[in-house]
């Protein structure tokens, strides 16, 4: 109540000072033209109620004019803003439409049998090869459950499985089906499960690649061999060539994790992964010149398209085997340093995984394998996620400062803007801080997210850590992390993955 009352007051009083001026003028003029005769205090009184009233329409003015340039001001700015926005939308809905029709094309003639089910096991996507193989159209697919439109063997394939893949396991089997044009075909189905930016399952993809088996030709003398002897092998009529008992099925658990195992242990052994880097840039025109990679690794079976980009790195954590494949990495990067001409300004960033950093004899590794190839420790940066220093604090410290007083560098990726990330910084001591992609990408157009990533990267400064961002998908976005001041980027709109290999 009390605010309207001030309000409408505020509104009034312009012209009530007005119209005091106005009569004050009027009365002293009527007093000078009729000549009325009135006492000098009087008239003394309204010239300076006349003065006065002077003086606060010119206040009054004044202020109406600062006010009216404050707010054209911000009305600028909005339309700037809102200009901005446009044109960046203009330009999404432009890539969106050019990706949706390459998308399309890759759509209609990728080979696998590729659809994409929510937790529900509800279908929301399905590509072309998809719906040829089951003989169905989209409006028979699109957003139904997988039991009203699979064949029964096929959804007790999954449904037998679905726990697992919910639980975040990749599961791989093989089935034989007889085709009707009486020709055999070995099926292998993917069950991969998409993960939200927490971790959590939100849905899984179902991927079922067919070869069409030589007439006469067995299973055991597909190029796949290695699988049959622990993988479960269908019939068309849904049955087990041996019979299904709960022996077997145990059996086939116990010798297919072996097998897993066993085969990641060969892979790395006999070098089956392939290295790749992206390229760290600085955001600093007037810094020296700095060559800063971030280090991938693929598997060989990923680059032949029969597994998806990272789908091994699960089996490799579920049977222990991360630090072993880090000591990999390792091991390559500074072989690679070692026969490669290296300025003093280039630095590989390595991402370690959580077991590693428990792995008390990794920074002994580390350390003899400088030494014994004489490469500066400073061109090793070793990239901690931040999910995994919190669940690990105590070991992420511990590494961190055993790491640093080697001479290589360390960083914590994946940092968000809350009370938990900022405390990590209390207590480990790093060099780096990798600011988190989901918070980048949004900066040019939320402006929470641009207020966060601010005060991220003052924060580190004031704590001299250096700060790079993740996921830089424009070079608009760039831009405004220079403006910023925020030192390095990194993202897809800089620099795709390419082969180590291309590197010189």
């Amino acid at each position: 109540m009390k605010t309207q009352v001030f309000s409408k007051f505020n509104v009034v009083k312009f012209y009530l000072v007005a119209s005091i001026a106005i009569a004050t003028t009027g009365s002293l003029t009527a007093i000078n033209y009729f000549i009325i005769e009135l006492e000098p205090q009087i008239i003394n009184i309204l010239w300076i109620i006349l003065i006065i009233t002077i003086f606060a329409m010119i206040i009054q003015i004044t202020r109406a004019e600062k006010s009216l340039a404050k707010h054209q001001i911000i009305f600028r700015t909005h339309k700037e803003r809102l200009t901005n926005e446009i044109k960046y939308r203009l330009r999404a809905e432009k890539t969106s439409s050019e990706h949706k029709t390459r998308l399309q094309i890759i759509d209609e003639n990728f080979p696998v049998m590729l659809a994409y089910f929510n937790t529900e096991q509800l279908c929301c996507y399905h590509n072309r090869a998809y719906r040829l193989w089951f003989g169905l159209n989209a409006e028979q697919i699109d957003n139904r459950y997988m039991r009203e439109f699979l064949n029964e063997h096929f959804y007790h394939g999954i449904k037998n499985c679905i726990n697992h893949i919910l639980a975040g396991e990749i599961i791989q089997n093989k089935r034989i089906q007889k085709l009707t044009n009486g020709s055999t075909c070995l099926i292998i189905e993917q069950f991969v499960p998409h993960f939200d930016p927490k971790g959590k399952v939100i849905g899984f993809y179902t991927l079922y690649t067919p070869r069409i088996l030589r007439e006469n030709q067995q299973f055991h003398d597909v190029e796949t061999q290695e699988y049959t002897k622990s993988e479960n092998i269908l019939t068309q009529d849904g049955s087990n060539d041996k019979g299904t008992t709960k022996e077997s099925e145990s059996k086939y658990s116990s010798s297919a994790s072996i097998n897993s195992a066993t085969r990641l242990i060969q892979a790395i052994e006999q070098d089956k992964f392939h290295l790749y880097y992206q390229n760290i840039i600085s955001t600093k025109s007037d810094s020296n010149p700095c060559a800063h990679y971030e280090i991938l690794i693929r598997m060989v079976e990923e680059e032949n398209n029969l597994i998806p980009p990272g789908a091994f790195l699960s089996f490799v954590e579920k049977y222990n085997l991360m630090p072993r494949l880090d000591r990999w990495v390792v091991s390559n990067i500074i072989k690679w340093l070692c026969t490669n001409k290296i300025n003093s300004n280039i630095m590989f960033c390595i991402n370690l995984a959580r077991d590693t950093l428990s792995d008390l004899q990794f920074t002994d590794f580390v350390e003899k394998q400088l030494q014994e190839s004489n490469v500066p420790p400073q061109t090793l940066c070793f990239e901690i996620e931040e999910s995994d220093a919190k669940s690990n604090l105590e070991a992420t410290t511990i590494f961190a400062q055993k790491i640093r007083q080697i001479g290589c560098k360390a960083s914590l990726s994946s940092f968000n803007h809350d009370r938990a990330s900022f405390d990590l910084l209390k207590t480990i001591k790093i060099d780096f801080l990798k600011i988190e992609g989901s918070l980048i990408c949004n900066i040019l157009n939320d402006p929470t997210d641009l207020v966060k990533v601010r005060e991220i990267n003052r924060i580190a400064h004031l704590m001299k850590i250096q700060t790079i961002a993740e996921s830089v998908e424009s070079l608009e976005i760039a831009e405004k992390l220079h403006e910023m001041g925020v030192d390095f980027a990194q993202g897809f709109g800089i620099a795709q993955p390419q082969s180590l290999k291309e590197l010189e």
